[in-house]
């Protein structure tokens, strides 16, 4: 394994795949991020965007430095080839409810060019709900579900939809369904049920970060 390899596994791009979401337009940083950035923004928060154990403080955190969350801050992190800080910026425009970064996140989750993050961009995509979130979620399962190879960020993208079904009344999921269980018949360890609970729990932190002001 060269440099380059282990810098980009650091990353979070263990998986090389072929899709057909290479020429979508994702954000992009021409140099990387200063560690006086990511020692601010990224280090603190990356590791505690989904954890039930520290989303008190999570809560915290971020409501003390909401204001401080430019969209110069979101650019960054989104441009930044690493699934730390890409999972960061995606969250950083839901904490701030800026819907016009639903592009570039669902653009992201399409390519799925680093682990873990997908996650954040799915739950990010069900938070904003618009037309543009639905809509990529769907491209992403028609491609993603028919990948059995790749165990990527099909289950939290069903788990949005499904969400996003049961909010607006709508009934997505169906389609994706017969393709799911196909999916899974090589993972015994997925379950064949699809619930709301992970989206719901997790949004309700992101809107008390929302509501809340120092």
């Amino acid at each position: 394994m060269n440099l380059k390899d282990i810098l980009n596994h650091s990353a979070g791009a263990i998986i090389r795949h072929k899709n057909p979401f290479k020429k979508l337009p994702v954000p992009k940083n021409k140099r990387e991020l200063p560690q006086e950035f990511i020692n601010k923004w990224v280090a603190p928060c990356y590791m505690d965007l989904l954890s039930r154990e520290h989303n008190q403080g999570l809560i915290i955190r971020l409501t003390e430095r909401k204001n401080e969350i430019t969209s110069d801050v979101i650019d960054n992190c989104l441009g930044d080839f690493n699934w730390r800080s890409r999972q960061t910026g995606a969250y950083f425009a839901a904490v701030t409810n800026r819907n016009e970064y639903v592009k570039s996140i669902g653009n992201l989750l399409l390519k799925s060019e680093v682990c873990y993050a997908g996650k954040v961009y799915c739950l990010v995509l069900a938070y904003f709900n618009t037309k543009e979130s639905v809509t990529f979620l769907n491209t992403y399962l028609k491609f993603y579900l028919k990948q059995p190879d790749l165990w990527f960020d099909q289950k939290e993208a069903m788990q949005a939809l499904a969400y996003l079904d049961k909010v607006n009344g709508t009934n997505n999921l169906l389609k994706h369904y017969d393709n799911w269980i196909k999916f899974i018949e090589n993972k015994p360890n997925w379950e064949k049920d699809i619930t709301t609970e992970f989206i719901e729990n997790n949004i309700a932190i992101i809107e008390a970060i929302n509501k809340r002001n120092i």
